[in-house]
């Protein structure tokens, strides 16, 4: 199955993960982004924090591309309400990751879409489980390199995977972008439409 968007569509996220599972719609698109201090974005909840840092991800390149339909999400892990964002050094992926040894935690996507000077956002929850994981496995876990640039300090379509007992909601959202969701809200935003066989793709 392949889709069009009734605009051109641009991906405001550098993240190889959010390109792959946006591929999935066959529909092309560009990658177009600008820097975002996430720091001073606040939120009164953790669902609200991601979407805020969702819309200020998109702003700007919705502002320099007005006739596009830009979509930018922001991915993080919460538990016990406390962010824990891409580790800093060895030693932080290590403490987030016996933060989630042996329990459950929640990642939250926030996503926005601009088009027509409208933002629609919303946002995707799923619950995953780790297993209780040793001190010798979190070592060479870190000293991998797989921690990095990932929120938790994990990525769970990576060797990450071996950590996770038990996902309870959507995987491509834990990955970066619940694109079953984002289909969903594209459609109902009348932006997508399904590409018949035969018929003409320009877009």
């Amino acid at each position: 199955m392949k889709f069009k968007t009734t605009k051109p569509l641009i991906l405001a996220s550098a993240s190889p993960r959010r390109k792959d599972l946006l591929s999935l719609l066959g529909a092309p698109f560009d990658v177009k982004t600008m820097e975002v201090d996430e720091h001073s974005v606040f939120g009164l909840s953790p669902a609200e924090l991601v979407c805020n840092i969702a819309m200020e991800k998109g702003l700007q390149v919705a502002e320099h591309n007005q006739q596009a339909i830009v979509i930018s999400a922001d991915t993080m892990v919460f538990i016990d309400d406390e962010a824990l964002g891409k580790p800093e050094n060895a030693e932080m992926a290590k403490n987030h990751l016996r933060r989630l040894s042996g329990r459950t935690h929640t990642v939250i996507t926030g996503v926005a879409i601009y088009f027509d000077d409208i933002c629609s956002v919303f946002f995707e929850k799923t619950k995953v489980t780790f297993f209780t994981l040793s001190e010798e496995w979190i070592s060479n876990y870190v000293a991998s390199g797989d921690c990095f640039d990932k929120a938790g300090a994990y990525g769970i379509q990576t060797v990450g995977a071996l950590m996770v007992e038990h996902v309870n909601g959507d995987y491509n959202n834990v990955v970066g972008l619940p694109i079953a969701g984002l289909y969903r809200e594209l459609k109902h935003l009348e932006l997508i439409e399904h590409v018949t066989a035969g018929a003409r793709y320009d877009n």
